[in-house]
């Protein structure tokens, strides 16, 4: 099996953990582990093919050491700066006198980068199946898919159960009772299959500038679920997550005190054009949230499990 090492020096202080930690879909995510020594694990799929790649950032010596194992291991490791954030510049960005929230959330985070997955599958299923539900449903959907339809990942990763999530033809094999089981509804298992058999047509957006339009072409995708594949497939720094239940309330309560909507937050990020994402999740980043009053939304009890 291939196996391949690199030593990269980033050009700024790299952090790893919260670059890459929009690609953990909860603690128990079988395609991402962290190990005792602080090691970073991820099973990926890559254009030649899977690829399991581990990362240990070394701050003191300015460096990160990487290991990859699989058909994918070259590709894994030749994109590892741009995986890291390497092609993004906030150059531009500052944030206005008027939101001192997020001024405190660039001074804590100013190393986080807009990391450039570079293959769209990646982050594709996850973002249909994250839609219109809670979290708790989502992620636990993602690790039965995972753990049930996918495969183990190439190389030691054996004892960290780390696992590959289904490929578009694994994935159009999956019979339609058994999206209930994990469960995924009607809805969302028919726009992954409709994913699924354009998705090397999908992987062609990661260079184009009309990724978006390409994305929400394929009908169930729309503006958030393409924001959310373009935030970490395509390293776009603009893709706001409009749509999403908390985003826009969160934002407006950090820059201007009120819960607003997704109007309303579109034209206080105006001034951020270019760098919308970057505003959204520098305030995740900092656990800026809006109150939150009541009972948390319940899981759907109607699907079978």
């Amino acid at each position: 099996m291939t196996h391949r090492t690199r030593t990269w020096t980033p050009a700024w202080p790299c952090p790893v953990a919260s670059i890459w930690s929009t690609w953990r879909r909860g603690t128990g995510d079988p395609t991402y582990r962290v190990d005792e020594a602080g090691r970073h694990w991820r099973a990926l799929h890559t254009p030649t093919g899977p690829a399991t790649v581990r990362v240990l950032p070394r701050p003191q010596a300015g460096t990160v050491e990487a290991d990859a194992w699989g058909d994918g291991a070259d590709w894994a490791l030749d994109q590892l700066p741009q995986l890291l954030g390497a092609d993004d510049d906030p150059t531009g960005f500052e944030p206005r006198p008027e939101h001192p929230v997020l001024a405190r959330a660039w001074h804590v985070h100013r190393h986080w980068r807009v990391g450039r997955g570079g293959v769209v599958w990646q982050a594709l299923p996850s973002a249909i199946i994250e839609q219109k539900v809670t979290g708790q449903e989502a992620f636990g959907a993602q690790r039965r898919l995972a753990r049930r339809f996918g495969t183990p990942a190439p190389g030691p990763a054996a004892d960290l159960g780390l696992r590959l999530t289904p490929t578009p033809e694994q994935l159009r094999a999956i019979p339609s009772w058994e999206w209930l089981r994990l469960p995924v509804d009607h809805a969302r298992s028919a726009t992954l299959l409709r994913a699924a058999r354009v998705a090397s047509g999908l992987e062609r957006t990661i260079a184009r500038p009309d990724a978006d339009a390409r994305l929400r072409s394929v009908p169930g995708i729309g503006v958030w679920t393409s924001a959310e594949v373009r935030q970490r497939a395509h390293g776009d720094a603009d893709a706001v997550s409009f749509g999403d239940y908390h985003v826009a309330r969160s934002i407006g309560w950090a820059l201007i005190g009120e819960q607003t909507d997704d109007d309303a937050v579109a034209e206080l990020l105006e001034p951020y054009a270019g760098h919308r994402y970057r505003v959204q999740r520098l305030l995740e980043l900092a656990g800026v949230r809006h109150p939150q009053h009541g009972p948390r939304m319940a899981p759907r009890a109607h699907l079978p499990r």
